[in-house]
């Protein structure tokens, strides 16, 4: 297999098992870029918005949007910025984080009975895949 060809079947793998798990929410009317802003505010704690827009490689103004949506819907709180008063601090609610860990818990629960169904060898394969993919990601 070429490298090209490789390519193209590796990436439309990804996609269609990102968008497989994507799916599995614990509310579908919660954007994608709205559950990897809440996720990243579970997981790494209170930020700015520019921290946050700068984490997740979107613009500002893009994320003021999904922020906005966010706190209407009680999942992120914005608060003072202890040094300076210009600065708001973002984070995630108690129903914020329940959010996240819903989810996460679905995705794994989508996920694990299918990881079970392969063999041994197979796991390993997919360990091990799972390690080049996240240096490729971060090339």
């Amino acid at each position: 297999m070429n490298d090209v060809s490789l390519s193209t079947d590796l990436r439309i793998a990804v996609n269609r098992l990102s968008r497989t798990l994507r799916a599995q929410k614990a509310d579908t009317t919660v954007t994608d870029a709205q559950f990897s802003a809440l996720a990243r505010l579970h997981r790494d704690g209170t930020m700015t918005l520019a921290e946050l827009s700068r984490q997740d490689g979107v613009t500002p103004p893009s994320m003021t949007k999904t922020v906005a949506v966010l706190v209407e819907r009680g999942l992120v709180t914005k608060g003072g910025h202890g040094d300076d008063r210009r600065k708001v601090l973002l984070g995630a609610t108690p129903d914020g984080a329940a959010f996240v860990e819903e989810t996460r818990r679905r995705r794994d629960g989508w996920l694990t009975p299918r990881l079970a169904d392969l063999t041994e060898a197979e796991r390993q394969t997919l360990a091990d895949a799972t390690e080049i993919m996240r240096r490729l990601a971060q090339q």
